[in-house]
């Protein structure tokens, strides 16, 4: 097909790759051999594609940062993300609020998870069993509310109320971080500190970002615990102890002022990737933060200026199973971030849709050269 191929405009013709990718297999990586070997196209060609490239990127003295949605703490990704931070190659994260306490959870009630694989045969009868008995299912995970929310929600309450006292205010991970720091929990006999994440990035020193956190189960006790209005219904629930102030925890805008400087500081001799798992809230809010730092804090500086001083994320990888549709942001792609000034106009840029519990896993292991 050669006279073909040179019949085509040369933007079409670089668009095409002729054979297969250029990969040299080593005997110390065999699980990276075999995935280049055998995931060659589609989905599984562009989760190879991003592993090989983020891999490169990271050797290169690149950094990455990952967001995270949906449940992917209880599905068990802090495996491959406490390996990610412990290996230097995690520099970087944002997580809904569920997915932050979610790892705690894992890390002091792991023994107490179970799992129904067939859960999308349940019947709604069913699902109320599950509701009387008190299982929160998880897509196919029950996450033990007595064995971990219970269990952490007096050592925070403590946290707050000593806040209050002294009149301090804290971003919402810390307080987390501060169990792990003050020992105020215990792992779970069956519990690995490796595969907790949010474990490792407080032992490592991560910047970890959460915002909507109120959008949580500590987060929603939390709204409940401040609660001081005079509804009549609602007020005869206030929190056991009096209502706990407010400014206890700082307001989501001090994790963009934190994110701000940091990005500025982080990429000022080097560039930062973007791997986004899943869509929401953890990946909309960490992105913006080029454009936020391009057009407002600089929003009178020439196009060159904002260009020269702010540095474009490198690349934007994001595993999802929203399919891009009017109006749907997760699903909207890459090249629509252009626009809004969150990448520059040649980035790495690649979506793959499915389920990241399928696919980060083979990012992770050709990062770490397995």
């Amino acid at each position: 097909m050669t006279q073909q191929f040179e019949d085509l405009s040369e933007n079409l013709r670089n668009k095409i790759v002729v054979g297969e990718r250029k990969f040299t297999p080593s005997p110390n990586t065999p699980v990276t051999n075999f995935l280049v070997h055998t995931k060659r196209h589609c989905n599984g060609g562009k989760t190879v594609d991003a592993g090989l490239w983020l891999k490169q990127h990271l050797d290169n003295d690149g950094k990455l940062f990952i967001s995270m949605a949906g449940a992917g703490s209880s599905f068990q990704m802090g495996i491959m993300i406490g390996e990610l931070i412990r290996a230097g190659k995690v520099h970087g994260i944002s997580v809904t609020g569920a997915n932050m306490e979610e790892s705690m959870y894992r890390y002091v009630a792991h023994s107490h998870y179970a799992y129904i694989p067939e859960y999308t045969d349940l019947t709604p009868g069913e699902e109320n069993e599950l509701r009387e008995a008190g299982l929160r299912r998880i897509t196919d995970t029950f996450l033990p509310e007595d064995e971990s929310v219970r269990i952490i929600l007096p050592q925070l309450e403590k946290l707050w109320r000593e806040a209050e006292i002294k009149g301090e205010s804290r971003l919402w991970h810390e307080y987390f971080f501060e169990l792990f720091e003050r020992g105020l929990v215990e792992k779970d006999p069956e519990a690995n500190e490796d595969d907790c994440w949010l474990y490792q990035a407080w032992k490592h020193n991560i910047p970890v970002y959460v915002p909507g956190w109120e959008d949580s189960t500590m987060g929603n006790i939390f709204t409940q615990a401040c609660y001081d209005g005079e509804h009549p219904l609602l007020s005869q629930y206030r929190f056991p102890g009096g209502p706990i102030s407010q400014s206890v925890v700082k307001l989501n805008i001090a994790y963009m002022h934190h994110l701000a400087e940091w990005y500025v500081d982080s990429t000022e001799d080097s560039s930062m990737a973007f791997l986004q798992l899943g869509g929401g809230i953890a990946a909309d809010f960490p992105i913006c933060v080029v454009p936020h730092l391009k057009h407002d804090y600089l929003a009178d500086e020439s196009m060159e200026v904002k260009d020269e001083t702010i540095r474009p994320w490198a690349a934007f990888i994001e595993i999802h199973s929203s399919p891009m549709s009017f109006g749907s942001y997760s699903g909207a792609g890459w090249k629509e971030k252009i626009t809004w000034d969150k990448l520059p106009i040649n980035p790495f840029g690649l979506q793959i849709f499915g389920d990241y519990t399928e696919h980060f896993p083979d990012i992770a292991a050709i990062i770490l050269g397995k």
